[in-house]
C-alpha cells in the first residue's frame, strides 16, 4: 500500500486524469488544457505511479478508464471544485468587494424582519448584492435543500439530516381577530375556546401549522381550519374581512395592528414556534453569505424583542 506521506500528488496531475477521463484520449484532452500531449500523458502517468493505481488501459487505438479509475473519478471531480472555489473565493475573503448573498424567507420574515438587516449590511459591503425570496413558509426548507439559496429563516419543521438550524427568535401562537369578535372580551383565552369557532389558518404542510397542531394533540386538543391559505397577509386580510379567526404567530402583530385588528395570546398553554436560520448541512457558505449569517447572529436579542 503506498504511505501517503511520500505522495506527491499535484493539481496539475488531477487536472489531467479528469481531461483524459473526459475526452478518452490523451490529444484532445492536451487540447483541452492547452499543453502537449506528451506533457498530459507524463501528468496521468505520475498519478498513477503516485496512487500506486493504474487509471487507465491504454491500446493501440482505443484508451479506456479502468474500474479503480471510475470509482475515484468522482472524488478527484470534487477535489478539483473545492479547490476551485477557494481560488475564486479567495479575494471575496479578503475584501468582499463583490459577491452575492441569497435568502429566503417567509412572507412575513422578509417584510417584518430582514429589510433593516439587508439595508445595514448594504452599506458596508455595496458590492455584495443581497437576493431575498419571499415564499410561503413550506418553501424555506425546500429552497435551503435544493441549493437555490444560501440559507433561510423560517420554522425547523423536522430533524432532517441534510438541514442544520441556529435558533434566533420565538413566537407565541396568537389569535388574531376583529375588535367585535365575541373572544376579545375574554380576560383569558383558552385553546378549547377556539374548538368551534371558524379558524383560518395554514395549509397541511406548512411547519407552523406542524409545530402548533403537534403541540396541542399532546394536550388532547384538535382545531380545524375553515379557510386554509398559504400566506400570512392573505389570513390577515380575511380576518379583517369577518371570515373568521386566524391563528398564527405574535410576527404578524405590527401587520394585525396595522389593520385595527386585536391580537390575543392563547394559554393553557402557551405555545412557542421557533424561528431558525436554516442551512445545508453539507454545503459551506461563501464569504459573502457567513458575514451577513453572523450579522443576524451577533443581532438574535434585537430578534427575540420584535
Amino acid at each position: 500500500m503506498k504511505n501517503l506521506a511520500n505522495m506527491n500528488v499535484s493539481l496539475r496531475q488531477l487536472r489531467a486524469f479528469i481531461a483524459v477521463a473526459a475526452e478518452g484520449h490523451f490529444t484532445r484532452a492536451a487540447d483541452k488544457l492547452n499543453l502537449s500531449q506528451s506533457s498530459v500523458s507524463a501528468l496521468v502517468h505520475e498519478l498513477e505511479a503516485n496512487l500506486g493505481l493504474r487509471l487507465f488501459d491504454r491500446h493501440t487505438r482505443l484508451l479506456q478508464i479502468t474500474q479503480a479509475g471510475a470509482e475515484l473519478l468522482p472524488l478527484v471531480k470534487k477535489a478539483v471544485a473545492d479547490i476551485d472555489s477557494v481560488i475564486e473565493n479567495s479575494s471575496e475573503l479578503r475584501t468582499l468587494g463583490r459577491g452575492r448573498v441569497s435568502i429566503a424567507a417567509s412572507s412575513v420574515q422578509a417584510a417584518l424582519m430582514l429589510p433593516r438587516f439587508i439595508r445595514q449590511f448594504c452599506i458596508e459591503y455595496p458590492g455584495v448584492k443581497v437576493e431575498l425570496h419571499d415564499v410561503a413558509e413550506h418553501e424555506v426548507p425546500q429552497m435551503v435543500r435544493l441549493g437555490e439559496v444560501d440559507f433561510g429563516i423560517g420554522t425547523e419543521a423536522d430533524s432532517k439530516l441534510d438541514l442544520g438550524a441556529h435558533l434566533l427568535s420565538s413566537d407565541a401562537f396568537v389569535v388574531i381577530m376583529r375588535s367585535d369578535h365575541p373572544l376579545v372580551r375574554k380576560r383569558e383565552l383558552r385553546w378549547q375556546d377556539l374548538a368551534d369557532m371558524p379558524l383560518i389558518g395554514p395549509r397541511h404542510g406548512n411547519p407552523i401549522r406542524e409545530r402548533l397542531d403537534s403541540a396541542l394533540l399532546m394536550e388532547g386538543i384538535t382545531l380545524s381550519r375553515l379557510h386554509e391559505v398559504y400566506l400570512p397577509l392573505t389570513m390577515v386580510g380575511m380576518v379583517e374581512a369577518g371570515l373568521g379567526i386566524a391563528v398564527m404567530s405574535t410576527a404578524v402583530s405590527r401587520l394585525a395592528a396595522g389593520l385595527g385588528l386585536v391580537v390575543k395570546t392563547v394559554t393553557n398553554p402557551v405555545i412557542r414556534r421557533e424561528v431558525s436560520l436554516l442551512f445545508h448541512a453539507g454545503r459551506s457558505l461563501s464569504p459573502p453569505a457567513q458575514h451577513f449569517r453572523d450579522l443576524l447572529i451577533r443581532n438574535k436579542q434585537e430578534l427575540a424583542e420584535q
